[in-house]
């Protein structure tokens, strides 16, 4: 693709690990680039999706300590697509012990989409251990946003909403979350498996201005299908397991701690609304709009606004 150039060169991690919690869950996390250089926190979307390895590459390893991990359920964590404690405080605990594992004091932190939900929680929780928030495609998972993204997405992609519709029995289709979430947790594959299909399809088929067939691959494999699937409606259902409106009510934790947020125009499944309420109730953080995008990060405007965000902040300390 030819948005990859703008990214850095591939690298490979020179450290990886399983954390231990106090439950059932391990959670895979690795570092590559700097052992010594700026510490930053990937906080990959879904939830669900898990890593890969051109996250790495929106920052430059000769200045940057660059920490992946896979939260519970997703990627290489165990058990996979495991919905037992797994809930935001979960994974904002999780957070905290990876830090104090790696022995980390303060780090950027990184995340889009569900990784931007997840980003805000964690900091609102601890502003004390974050030298900066760089956020994409910014989503607070409202139930106003869920509806978008289950029903009222149509109105820019009928085909792919209909397919995800009309997958349901035609008497469920007034719940289409309550309907995939009976399907996704049923331990029968032959009954989860294609619900999870249908679901990540779906949602890498809108997630992009032009279409990509290379994502909608890539979110059609069993693995990945099933825990983005399951573990998303699962945090749908139960309202990402925080007060409605906690991330906006609470964003005065937040504010004087280095930010941007960086918003694709044309954003399909996290639409900019959202990201326009977040930079009016944040006027500190920087925000841009990037004119010729959709909703993924590696969306040539996009990869090239948090490339140069991620380069401006080891330079200067700051994003403006």
């Amino acid at each position: 693709m030819p948005e990859i150039a703008r990214l850095h060169p591939p690298i490979a991690p020179y450290a990886s690990g399983m954390l231990e919690t106090t439950g059932d869950h391990r959670i895979y996390w690795e570092t590559s680039g700097n052992p010594d250089g700026i510490p930053v926190l990937f906080v990959h979307g879904g939830p669900g999706s898990g890593t890969s390895p051109n996250q790495r590459r929106f920052f430059d390893p000769t200045r940057y300590r660059i920490v992946l991990f896979d939260q519970r359920g997703a990627g290489r964590s165990t058990p996979h697509g495991e919905l037992a404690d797994n809930t935001t405080p979960h994974l904002i605990a999780d957070m905290e012990a990876l830090r104090g594992e790696l022995g980390i004091e303060r780090w950027l932190v990184f995340g889009g989409s569900w990784g931007s939900t997840l980003a805000l929680a964690y900091a609102e929780s601890h502003p004390g251990r974050c030298l900066g928030l760089v956020l994409r495609g910014i989503f607070l998972c409202r139930p106003s946003e869920i509806d978008w993204f289950l029903n009222g997405i149509r109105a820019l992609f009928p085909e792919a909403q209909r397919e995800l519709a009309n997958f349901i029995p035609e008497d469920e289709r007034h719940d289409l979350l309550g309907a995939y979430h009976r399907r996704l947790v049923d331990p029968d594959p032959a009954v989860h498996q294609p619900a999870a299909y249908r679901w990540a399809t779906f949602e890498a088929s809108c997630s992009a201005l032009l279409p990509d067939a290379e994502l909608v691959s890539a979110f059609g494999r069993d693995k990945t299908a099933l825990s983005l699937a399951r573990i998303e409606a699962h945090y749908f259902m139960n309202r990402i397991f925080l007060p409605d409106d906690s991330l906006l009510d609470n964003i005065g934790r937040v504010r004087t701690i280095p930010a941007i947020i960086v918003q694709g125009r044309y954003d399909a499944v996290c639409p900019i609304v959202t990201a326009d309420e977040l930079a009016r109730a944040w006027p500190e953080a920087r925000y841009v709009v990037v004119p010729d995008a959709g909703h993924s990060a590696f969306e040539p405007g996009i990869t090239r606004e948090l490339v140069a965000a991620c380069d401006r902040f080891a330079s200067t300390g700051a994003f403006h």
